[in-house]
């Protein structure tokens, strides 16, 4: 057997190739497959996420359909990775060899490769660093990782000998009844010695039925040249799952995020309701902070110690505070400091920042709102550009006006300030520390501080209105109604 270069160590592969040049037509989209999302991620995105936890030397994806759109995810995703194009030869093994070629484009690689998918977003880390630790340690030149798999439907099978060592690859469309009778299949996930896959794509023809370049062939190729070929069983078969269209990525997205949830709860969180909980792969929970039933955390929401959120609440980028309570609320890009509360029914638009112990209170709509330590926004009311300092309330039905039809411009409350119900502050304007207000005023102008602002008009009672201007009507004949009754009452 030959001796096989070995200059990767331990779990870490000299590189990885991500295969992600798929067009994905049962999809029926638009969009490439691979760029499909579930858990906060793209498929692609979960499959470069796990490559780079596995601290390689150099990670390339190999592109084809929607070259552009793909490259540029890829960028927003990992700068750092490599992208090759697939030439016009089909087939995962002329997909290999463009992603070999980037990889060899200034200094060859050497040591362990390791190839995978951007359309399989369940496979773990931890799998794959026993994968390659196993692929390393027992001196192998090709690994294939494996599962049982109850439905193996057309997946390759995994033939072995008496001794139940690897044998060989059999395609489904290839296989006899008894072969497609065996459940342990092939999940496309390969290692290699880098020299091996080398030598052995370069004797890899496309005299097949679909005319393709198959990685499958390779495994052959190297046992032939005297090179150890190995299989690697997984224990859950759900990790080298796929998803060709959207309802194989809805079974995806469901397992994922139950295996989610189960991390979290593990890690001390309670979840009441796991059936109805969905929370991105990308969320961060603390121990001992609670989700209540009917909530959906997205993006970077990161909630903390002690924290309460739900029930039927969505948040998409919120940071929310030790201690703090979200009550039915809709929020994004927002920040809700200890012990803050929130909701229920209230929506946080871009750019909030709720204080220390402050309340964001029910039908209460904010945007670029930084409300101070102790302050109150308690109903009915939307608040945008605008700063409000520590311990202040504002009144029931209160608008901040900013937008002038063309501009935006920012309304700036003081600490202390009480202001009364169904106030509008038209902006640019300014309310001193220890400003009162009275009910239904209008700020136009600067309040000073510690200064009562009102907007005083005269009340007009037209009497006999309704009945000459609305003849007819039940408003009209109520007024009657209670005219006749005042009139006989006084007699």
């Amino acid at each position: 057997m030959s001796t096989i270069d070995t200059a990767s160590t331990g779990q870490n592969p000299a590189a990885v190739i991500v295969l992600a040049a798929g067009k994905g037509t049962r999809m029926k989209s638009k969009t490439p497959k691979i760029l499909h999302e579930i858990g906060g991620r793209s498929m692609l995105g979960h499959a470069l996420k796990v490559a780079r936890e596995l601290a390689p030397q150099r990670i390339v994806a190999v592109i084809r359909h929607q070259r552009d759109l793909v490259a540029e995810h890829i960028a927003a995703v990992d700068p750092e990775v490599l992208t090759a194009d697939q030439s016009d030869v089909p087939g995962t093994g002329s997909a290999v060899d463009a992603g070999l070629e980037v990889l060899d484009a200034e200094t060859p690689v050497r040591g362990t490769v390791l190839v995978t998918y951007g359309d399989v977003p369940l496979l773990m880390v931890d799998t794959l660093r026993e994968f390659v630790a196993h692929h390393d340690s027992h001196g192998n030149a090709v690994t294939v990782l494996t599962a049982d798999h109850p439905e193996p439907g057309k997946y390759g099978r995994i033939l072995r000998d008496e001794r139940g060592e690897f044998a060989e690859i059999k395609e489904f469309k290839d296989a006899t009844d008894a072969e497609r009778a065996v459940s342990e299949v092939n999940s496309g996930i390969f290692a290699f010695d880098a020299a091996v896959l080398r030598d052995a794509l370069s004797r890899v023809d496309t005299d097949n039925a679909q005319a393709e370049k198959y990685l499958t062939d390779v495994p052959r190729l190297a046992r032939e040249a005297g090179h150890r070929v190995d299989a690697l069983k997984m224990t859950d078969y759900m990790e080298l799952e796929g998803a060709n269209d959207r309802v194989q990525l809805a079974a995806l997205g469901h397992y994922l995020n139950q295996r989610t949830l189960e991390m979290h709860m593990r890690n001390g969180v309670s979840i009441v309701d796991p059936a109805t909980t969905w929370i991105d792969d990308t969320v961060e929970l603390e121990a001992d902070s609670t989700v209540l039933p009917g909530t959906q955390l997205h993006g970077r929401t990161r909630v903390a110690e002690d924290a309460v959120v739900g029930p039927d609440t969505t948040l998409t980028d919120v940071i929310v505070g030790r201690g703090a309570h979200v009550t039915r609320t809709h929020g994004s890009d927002s920040e809700l400091r200890a012990g803050a509360t929130v909701g229920p029914f209230a929506y946080l638009r871009p750019g909030t920042v709720l204080g220390e112990d402050g309340k964001i209170g029910t039908f209460v709509e904010t945007k670029k709102a930084t409300i101070g330590r102790g302050s109150k926004v308690p109903h009915l009311s939307y608040v945008g550009d605008a700063t409000i300092g520590e311990n202040s309330n504002i009144g029931a039905a209160s608008v901040f006006v900013n937008y002038d039809g063309v501009a935006k411009h920012h309304t700036t409350i003081g600490n202390d300030v009480r202001m009364g119900s169904d106030n509008m502050y038209v902006a640019p304007v300014t309310v001193g520390d220890g400003a009162y207000s009275g009910a239904g005023t209008t700020v136009r102008k600067d309040v000073p501080a510690g200064a009562l602002v009102l907007t005083e008009g005269k009340q007009v009672i037209v009497e006999g209105w309704v009945q000459e201007h609305r003849p007819g009507t039940a408003a009209a004949r109520a007024a009657q109604a209670a005219q006749d009754s005042d009139r006989d009452d006084h007699a």
